[in-house]
């Protein structure tokens, strides 16, 4: 194995050379370029698995952008003014990966020689926070791009909240986003829905190159993939070009002519950028490329050996970098250097300006919140008619207005619905986009989707990877599920990204089973490291949002009802402090004197309500009982061990759980004596009111459910304990076969 001092530039290549005269490329540059190709072909070959076809024949393209394209410097990865990057094919990480080592990021020949091994800094595909340099975990087709345009939304955001009056190109917070992205993320839905929006914002800082190569994991594209994707994106609204490296017949690498397109995308402001460039995967593996087998899978020694000595290297020798490559590629660091002193400048002569908006930037990238912003949240009165969450949620968002300016979003259309609009607060959305209802500009704070629920995931993560912001989006619950990919990948980035979910159980009443969520709940708490929050009146609902944007390091998805909930007296010593929330779950009201409850009911939002009209009537027949709200199962368990015995003492066995979803994970809450009221089928349409008493989710449901648990305390443990079910009354609009 040859070392990164291997000697001098060999030469012997016998494929054509790449065009790129106007890129200045010499011989060294072309060598680097086949490095990069037999670097990638190596890596997957050792580990034994991997993706070296689309990285040979994208690294003219990586090695033009990180040496030629981009402003970025190797020496800080962080730098404010920097471009964004983004490998929408993720399965391609060794294109990534290895301009990083060649620029000079901290990457070492002995991490690609680890490529997709335990605890290397190479893994399978790119992960944000593991390895230096990548700005974005990517993998799910698709979601690169997406979040892309979330990058670019979040760039124009900052920018109006920072140095809004500077002419184009002269702030220190204009950057570009570059994609790349595979005939897979152009297939995939979720592109087509960002892609739209983007056109629709007319976002000029977002360039996209398309490796069109026509070869997935089942070969030939055209078996599943035959559109005019150009014609698409034009259709979009996007400026479009097209680069063919094939269209002589003699498969040439026209690097200048790539070149003159990405300058033609940065002088095009008004618009987004497509770039589709015509490539054959595994270029010049001499049986392989153009196939599937160049796509995923290794390509083997005989065929790597023969690839090399086309290219003019020793074919025995494996992950060759030559002395004179590297010191050509580390060239990027010096040149990184310079352009970050320049920007420096100019950003010293921007905070001297602009003294009270150097704080809010100093501010936003500590991501601390400003003194005193708790003040500005609204509490609720007592109120037996009680509002929705949801309703409550709004209010709390229009107060935060003022004082959090990092604050901004809005919904998939649904802005009347989930209440996501901050009262008086302007549009994003290009001038000549206002409508009648919604006035704005480009540097608006609320955020217009469109019935795009999975694009909206993707786009909220764009944004909080760019960390000066914080986003939210809202939808009904029922449609987390077009989000969920998004969702878990903010989870594994840990973005604080916030979804409003409303309409969260058979509560949202005549819309009927498709709108009524069921299993979301159970399916969302699923996910390691989000926190779904479910508030039991409007007080609650201000203590959950102060809790979310406390947090930095997680997303949160707030779950608020339709219906009119009771806002409780917090101030009559029955309820505690609405506050507690913050801990997850707490004890809402105890029993009369303070004695060890006979029966503890735990209960989420909506049936919160339920479990304390529960109380009263088993009070009522002599029994000591405590009622638990439970907003976030997730901050409950986060607590200390003592404290979650305080609310649940392990010697009472006696538990009933209370929620309008299907029952999955309260066991544990409730133990092997406990009973869960739970909905295990799907809704009707009717009011709300009829739906909880069809379904058997009511105060006397909970009473019976009681009196099982403690009977079943005097009994031998059953394991899994039993389960009540609600159900339809016979014959009822639910009852389906």
């Amino acid at each position: 194995m040859m070392s990164d001092q291997s000697g001098a530039v060999q030469g012997g290549r016998s494929v054509v050379s790449p065009a790129a005269e106007d890129a200045g490329w010499d011989e060294v540059d072309v060598r680097a370029v086949d490095t990069v190709r037999l670097l990638a072909a190596d890596a997957v070959q050792k580990v034994g698995n991997g993706h070296p076809g689309t990285a040979m024949s994208l690294a003219p393209l990586a090695y033009l952008l990180f040496q030629s394209v981009m402003k970025h410097d190797p020496a800080d990865d962080q730098w404010l003014g920097r471009d964004r990057f983004v490998l929408s094919c993720g399965h391609s990480s060794l294109t990534l990966y290895i301009q990083l080592y060649l620029a000079g990021y901290g990457l070492k020949k002995s991490d690609l020689e680890a490529y997709r091994t335990w605890g290397s800094t190479t893994p399978g595909h790119p992960e944000h926070h593991h390895t230096r340099g990548v700005e974005i975990t990517t993998g799910p087709l698709g979601q690169g791009l997406a979040s892309a345009v979330g990058m670019a939304m979040a760039a124009r955001r900052e920018r109006g909240l920072l140095d809004p009056d500077a002419e184009p190109g002269t702030s220190p917070f204009d950057h570009h986003v570059y994609v790349i992205a595979s005939d897979g993320d152009l297939m995939e839905g979720v592109t087509a829905e960002a892609a739209s929006l983007a056109g629709h914002q007319e976002l000029g800082n977002l360039t996209v190159f398309y490796d069109s190569n026509h070869i997935s994991i089942e070969d030939d594209t055209d078996v599943s993939f035959s559109e005019n994707v150009p014609a698409r994106f034009t259709a979009y609204g996007w400026h479009v070009q097209s680069v063919d490296w094939t269209i002589t017949g003699e498969y040439v690498e026209d690097v200048d002519a790539l070149l003159a397109a990405v300058r033609a995308a940065r002088a095009e402001t008004g618009r987004p950028s497509l770039i589709m460039l015509r490539t054959l995967i595994g270029w010049p593996a001499p049986t392989k490329q153009n196939t599937g087998k160049a796509h995923g899978s290794a390509l083997g020694e005989d065929e790597i050996a023969a690839t090399k000595q086309l290219l003019g290297f020793d074919p025995a020798a494996h992950f060759t970098v030559e002395n004179q490559v590297l010191a050509r590629t580390r060239q990027a660091a010096d040149r990184g250097r310079v352009a970050h002193a320049e920007w420096d400048e100019a950003f010293a002569a921007w905070r001297t300006a602009q003294p009270g908006r150097a704080a809010l930037l100093d501010r936003l990238r500590a991501q601390r919140l400003p003194d005193g912003w708790t003040d500005a949240l609204p509490t609720f009165p007592a109120d037996a008619k009680g509002m929705a969450t949801r309703a409550a949620s709004g209010e709390v968002l229009t107060a935060l207005a003022p004082v959090l300016p990092e604050l901004w979003g809005g919904s998939a259309d649904l802005a009347a619905s989930n209440n996501t609009t901050m009262d008086g607060e302007p549009s994003f959305v290009p001038a000549d986009r206002q409508t009648k209802d919604w006035k704005g500009g480009p540097y608006g704070r609320t955020l217009h989707f469109g019935i795009r629920e999975h694009a909206m995931g993707a786009i909220l993560n764009g944004i909080a990877l760019q960390s000066l912001t914080r986003p939210y989006g809202g939808t009904f619950l029922t449609f987390s599920d077009y989000m969920r990919p998004a969702v878990r990948l903010a989870a594994l980035m840990q973005l604080p990204a916030t979804y409003i979910w409303t309409h969260d159980s058979i509560g949202l009443g005549e819309d009927g089973p498709t709108h009524q969520p069921v299993e979301h709940l159970a399916a969302l708490r699923a996910i390691p490291g989000l926190d779904v929050v479910r508030p039991a009146d409007a007080n609650e609902t201000t203590a959950c949002w102060q809790t979310i944007l406390e947090h930095t390091d997680r997303p949160a998805g707030l779950i608020l009802s339709r219906q009119n909930l009771p806002v409780l007296d917090r101030t009559n010593g029955q309820h505690a402090p609405a506050l507690q929330a913050a801990r997850g779950g707490y004890t809402l009201a105890d029993t009369a004197d303070g004695a060890a409850p006979d029966v503890i009911l735990v209960a989420t939002g909506s049936e919160v309500h339920i479990a304390l009209d529960a109380r009263d009537l088993l009070t009522a027949q002599g029994l000591a009982v405590r009622v638990v709200s439970m907003p976030c199962r997730e901050w409950f368990t986060a607590q200390p061990q003592h404290y979650q015995d305080e609310v649940l003492p392990p010697a009472v066995r006696a538990r009933v759980s209370v929620e309008a979803g299907v029952g999955q994970g309260w066991r544990e809450v409730v133990g092997d004596a406990g009973r869960i009221i739970s909905l295990e089928h799907y809704g009707a349409s009717a009011d709300y009111q009829r739906l909880y008493d069809e379904f058997g989710i009511t105060p006397e449901a909970v009473a019976a459910a009681a009196h099982d648990s403690i009977h079943d305390t005097t009994h031998t443990p059953r394991p899994g304990g039993h389960h009540h079910t609600a159900a339809p009354s016979e014959g009822g609009p639910g009852d389906r076969p």
